[in-house]
C-alpha cells in the first residue's frame, strides 16, 4: 500500500472527511487529495512533503514514521536544505506595496486648506464694525432728506387745507393779480395745505368729496356741483357754504 493509500485508509477508518483533515492541519484540501493519490508536486518540495505527511498522519491517527521512511526510499534521503526553503514558503507570496500619497494629491489638499481658511476669514470678518465694506457703506450712504418746515401762520394769513376723500380737481388763484397759485387733482386719501397773505379764489370740482378746513375750522360743502370760494386773510374768520365766501364773514 502506498503512502497516499495508507493515509486515505486511515482517514476513512477515523471517520474524517478531507475538509475536516484540512481544518485540523491547515493544509489545503487539493494538496491532501493529491497526496492521497501519490502526487507530491503541489507540496513545494521534499521538506514540505514530509511535513504534510507527518501532519496528515497525526490528524487521522496513524504512525508517520514508516510513511516518511517510505517517502525517503522513493525520493531519496534528506539532504542539506537551503535556508530560504526553511524560513520561506516554496512559492513567493505577493504582498501589495503600500503606496505613498502622490505629489499632486498633496498639492490639491494644501490648496483646499488655504481656500477654506481664506473663506472662513472672509465670512467671520464680514459685518464687524471695522470691516472695510461696512465703513465704505457708512461713508457713501446719502444723507436722509430733510423735511421742509411749513411756514407758521400769523393772524393776518389765511390757512387753507383740503383733505380728499374722493378725487377732486382744485384751482387756487390770487384775487388781486389773477395769478394762478395751484391747479391740479388731489388724489383720494391725500391732502394739501396753503398759507396765503392775500385774498384768493378757490375753485373745487368735486366739493362733496373733500373736507375743507379754513383757519383751523372745518367746513362741509353739501353740493356735488363745482363751486368757487373767495377767501381773504382776516383774524377770527369763518367760511359759509355759498358760491362766493370770504374767510372773514360769519356763517348765516
Amino acid at each position: 500500500m502506498s503512502i497516499g493509500e495508507s493515509l486515505a485508509d486511515a482517514r476513512v477508518r477515523a471517520g474524517l472527511t478531507v475538509g475536516q483533515v484540512s481544518q485540523q492541519t491547515r493544509i489545503r484540501e487539493s494538496i491532501i487529495r493529491d497526496i492521497e493519490q501519490g502526487d507530491f508536486d503541489a507540496c513545494g518540495g521534499d521538506f514540505y512533503a514530509r511535513g504534510h505527511i507527518r501532519s496528515i498522519a497525526g490528524a487521522v491517527g496513524t504512525d508517520p514514521v514508516p510513511l516518511i521512511s517510505e517517502y525517503d526510499a522513493d525520493h531519496g534521503p534528506v539532504g542539506p536544505l537551503p535556508a530560504a526553503d526553511v524560513f520561506g514558503p516554496a512559492k513567493p507570496i505577493k504582498i501589495r506595496e503600500r503606496r505613498s500619497p502622490s505629489l499632486a494629491m498633496i498639492v490639491v489638499l494644501v490648496l483646499l486648506a488655504i481656500i477654506g481658511y481664506a473663506g472662513y476669514r472672509l465670512v467671520s470678518g464680514h459685518g464687524k464694525p471695522g470691516h472695510p465694506a461696512v465703513a465704505a457703506a457708512a461713508t457713501t450712504a446719502p444723507p436722509a432728506p430733510r423735511a421742509t418746515p411749513t411756514p407758521s401762520a400769523t393772524p393776518s394769513d389765511v390757512v387753507i387745507k383740503i383733505a380728499a376723500n374722493e378725487e377732486c380737481w382744485v384751482e387756487l388763484t390770487s384775487t388781486s393779480g389773477g395769478s394762478q397759485l395751484y391747479m391740479g387733482v388731489i388724489e383720494a386719501g391725500t391732502s394739501m395745505t396753503w398759507t396765503e397773505k392775500q385774498a384768493v379764489s378757490l375753485r373745487l370740482g368735486n366739493p362733496g368729496g373733500i373736507v375743507l378746513t379754513v383757519d383751523g375750522h372745518q367746513h362741509g360743502i353739501s353740493t356735488a356741483l363745482p363751486v368757487t370760494l373767495n377767501l381773504s386773510p382776516q383774524a377770527g374768520s369763518s367760511v359759509s357754504t355759498s358760491d362766493s365766501v370770504s374767510s372773514g364773514s360769519q356763517a348765516g
